[in-house]
């Protein structure tokens, strides 16, 4: 039995892929080997979750409000008559809590959050700090990435909670002041229609997500090369490559969701 052969250009293309696959795992399991010993990194975790959450809460709130003002707008017009009302808070619930809630949040919140990590942590490799860490018998992996990824992974599921609630929210307002639909029909169609399996759905994508995102832009910042330059042309790696892995690791989980 022959063995099939991968043809000369795509076996180059792929061997850079498979490689930073490789470094970017076990970047994360010796982030887990070093980040539960002591001493733990209790106050780099909340700084992070302050950087992290806090800090994206407004972007979060306003966009996820106009998008569920957005969404209740074109269910309603799209069907014109009784049905579209009836279908307003239905469309609207259902949409945000399983998919625009945690894609919306993770592309907005990866975008700032792995520029921000790749852009400080490329910053301390230039100058030469990641090195000052090892030299004092500590790990890079422990004192920088673990507490990132872990506040990355508390933060971005509350966000997307948050953003359900606000873009759901956005819906009953212009089903009242637009649609002429009273808030009590509104809350009952999205009382019915979202489950509890449709919003931990949500969040288990958020989570996902998360890890996605915090992990590639530690990667990318640890692996700046030649100076700031560097550090810019490793930000716009991590923005577009967290963005890539979101919208991808969406799609099999919603497929996965769907089969469970």
């Amino acid at each position: 039995m022959k063995r099939m052969r991968i043809p000369g250009n795509l076996q180059k293309k792929l061997e850079p892929i498979a490689r930073q696959f490789g470094e970017v795992t076990y970047l994360w399991v010796d982030s887990l080997r070093y980040g539960f010993r002591r001493p733990y990194e209790f106050k780099a975790v909340l700084n992070q979750m302050d950087e992290i959450g806090v800090r994206s809460l407004a972007i979060v709130v306003i966009s996820s409000f106009f998008v569920g003002m957005v969404l209740a707008v074109q269910v309603a017009y799209s069907q014109a008559n009784f049905a579209g009302r009836v279908m307003v808070g239905i469309g609207v619930g259902v949409a945000i809590t399983k998919e625009f809630g945690p894609l919306l949040t993770a592309l907005l919140v990866g975008g700032r959050v792995s520029a921000g990590i790749t852009s400080v942590i490329g910053s301390m490799k230039v100058t030469e700090q990641v090195d000052a860490i090892r030299l004092m018998g500590a790990s890079p992996a422990k004192k920088l990435v673990f507490p990132r990824v872990i506040a990355c992974l508390i933060m971005l599921p509350l966000l997307t909670a948050i953003a359900d609630f606000v873009g759901i929210l956005g819906g009953l307002v212009i089903s009242v002041v637009d649609i002429k639909m009273t808030a009590l029909t509104y809350y009952y169609q999205v009382v019915r229609a979202v489950t509890l399996s449709d919003f931990f759905g949500g969040l288990l994508k958020a989570l996902f997500f998360a890890f996605f995102i915090s992990l590639i832009g530690c990667y990318n910042g640890l692996n700046v090369e030649g100076g700031a330059e560097g550090v810019g042309k490793a930000t716009t790696r991590s923005v577009v490559a967290s963005s890539i892995c979101v919208m991808i690791s969406d799609f099999f989980i919603t497929k996965l969701l769907l089969i469970l």
